[in-house]
C-alpha cells in the first residue's frame, strides 16, 4: 500500500506539471505567434481564456449560450454545452476547463491497470505513459468533450472490472452525453453479464434477471443518443419549432431511420464509407498512423494468444477492450476523419497498455513511440494554439 500511495502522489504531481506546462506553452504560443484564424481575437473574453477558444469550442460555447440553433450544431452532443451553461455568470471557458482538469484519468487508469495486471509497477508505468497524450491540448487543457468522455469511460470500465454494473452503466450513460461513440461502451456491460459467463461455463446464464439487467442497462446507455436524435427530429421534421435556422433541406426527415446526427456528419463533415480516402487526406493518414498501428498490433497480440488458449488471466480480462478498440479503429479508418483517433485513442486504456507492452518487450519500438508522443504532443499543441489543423 505504501508503494501505491507513493505512485499516486507522484502521478498527481506529474499530471499537474503536465497540465501547467501545456497551458503555459499554449498561452505563450497564442500570444507570440500569429493565428491562422483570428476569430478568438474578435470575442470579448479574458486573456487567460484566449488559448482555450479554438475549433469545436466555438460550437460548444454557442450552444451553451443560445441552445441548438443551427442544423450543423447537432453534431455536438449536449453534455459539454450543458456543463458550460452552468458557468454563464463567470468565465465560461476557463471554468469548464477547470472542471475538465478535475476529470483527470491518470489515477483511474492506474487503478484499472492494477486491477487487471496486479502489478503496481506496471500500473505506474502505464499511467506515466498516459501523460504523453496524442492530443494534449484537447485532452489536458481545452473545454472539449474528450476529457469528460475519457474520464467517464475509464470510471465505467473500472466499475465493470469490479462487477459493479449499475455504476458502470451510469458512467457510460453520462459519457454518451459527450460523444456519440459512447454507445459502444454498452459492449462492456453485455460482455460482463452475458458473454464472459458463456465463455467460462459454455452455457448461457439461466436467471431471467441477467437478461433484464442487460437490456435495461444497454437502454440506459443508448438513452442520451436517442434523446439527441429525437430533439433534432422534433425541431426540424415536425414543424412545431420555428426558431431554428435551416441551412439545408430536411430530406433526412423522410428517411427510414431519420437520424439528424448521421445527416449532419455526412452533409457538413463529409463523413461516410471511404469518403476520406482521397489523396488530399494522405497527410492525415500519416499523422494518425502511430496510434492505429500500436493499438491494432497489441489487439492482434492479445486476441491471438486468447484464441490459442495460452493467454494469461490478465490478458483474458483485456478481450473486451481489444474488441472495443478494433471496432472503433475500423469506424475511424473507414467511415470518419482518421485524425480524430488522436483525440479518441486516449479514451481507450488499451493504447497505454500497448505502450507499456512495447516498453517491456519491444525496446526499439518503445523508443519510437515515446519520441513520437513527445514530438507530436508539442507540435500538436503549437498547431492548436495557432488555430491550425488537425484538431
Amino acid at each position: 500500500m505504501n508503494l501505491e500511495r507513493q505512485h499516486i502522489t507522484r502521478l498527481v504531481f506529474l499530471s499537474f506539471l503536465s497540465r501547467t506546462f501545456i497551458y503555459l506553452f499554449a498561452y505563450w504560443s497564442s500570444s507570440s505567434l500569429p493565428l491562422f484564424d483570428a476569430s478568438p481575437n474578435l470575442v470579448l473574453i479574458s486573456r487567460w481564456s484566449k488559448p482555450l477558444l479554438r475549433w469545436d469550442v466555438f460550437h460548444f460555447a454557442h450552444i451553451a449560450e443560445h441552445g441548438y440553433v443551427y442544423e450543423h450544431e447537432w453534431a455536438f452532443f449536449p453534455g459539454l454545452p450543458l456543463l458550460m451553461s452552468l458557468f454563464k455568470k463567470w468565465d465560461m471557458l476557463l471554468a469548464a476547463s477547470m472542471v475538465a482538469i478535475a476529470c483527470d484519468t491518470t489515477i483511474v487508469l492506474y487503478r484499472l491497470t492494477l486491477h487487471h495486471f496486479g502489478s503496481s509497477n506496471l500500473a505506474f508505468l502505464t499511467a506515466l505513459l498516459s501523460l504523453l497524450s496524442s492530443s494534449p491540448a484537447t485532452l489536458r487543457l481545452a473545454p472539449y468533450a474528450e476529457p469528460f468522455f475519457t474520464y467517464l469511460s475509464y470510471r465505467g470500465m473500472l466499475f465493470c472490472a469490479q462487477s459493479k454494473w449499475f455504476f458502470a452503466t451510469i458512467c457510460f450513460c453520462l459519457a454518451n452525453t459527450f460523444r456519440s461513440n459512447g454507445i459502444l461502451l454498452s459492449g462492456f456491460i453485455l460482455w460482463g453479464l452475458l458473454v464472459e459467463p458463456l465463455i467460462k461455463t459454455t452455457k448461457l446464464p439461466m436467471r431471467l434477471s441477467v437478461y433484464v439487467k442487460s437490456i435495461a442497462y444497454t437502454a440506459m446507455i443508448f438513452a442520451p443518443f436517442i434523446y439527441h436524435q429525437t430533439t433534432g427530429y422534433l425541431a426540424f421534421c415536425t414543424g412545431s419549432d420555428h426558431k431554428h435556422v435551416h441551412t439545408a433541406g430536411p430530406a433526412w426527415c423522410s428517411q427510414s431511420l431519420p437520424l439528424i446526427y448521421s445527416h449532419v456528419q455526412s452533409t457538413y463533415w463529409n463523413l461516410g464509407l471511404l469518403r476520406y480516402w482521397t489523396l488530399a487526406q494522405f497527410p492525415n493518414f500519416i499523422i494518425a498512423s502511430p496510434p492505429f498501428i500500436v493499438m491494432i498490433a497489441y489487439s492482434v497480440h492479445i486476441l491471438r494468444k486468447w484464441m490459442r488458449g495460452d493467454a494469461s488471466q490478465s490478458e483474458v480480462a483485456l478481450i473486451p477492450h481489444t474488441i472495443h478498440a478494433c471496432v472503433l479503429c475500423c469506424m475511424l479508418l473507414f467511415n470518419s476523419h482518421v485524425q480524430i483517433v488522436l483525440r479518441l485513442a486516449p479514451s481507450m486504456p488499451l493504447i497505454y497498455w500497448a505502450a507499456a507492452w512495447l516498453v517491456m518487450d519491444h525496446a526499439t519500438a518503445a523508443r519510437w513511440w515515446v519520441c513520437w508522443s513527445i514530438i507530436w504532443g508539442m507540435l500538436s499543441s503549437l498547431l492548436w494554439s495557432t488555430f491550425l489543423p488537425p484538431a
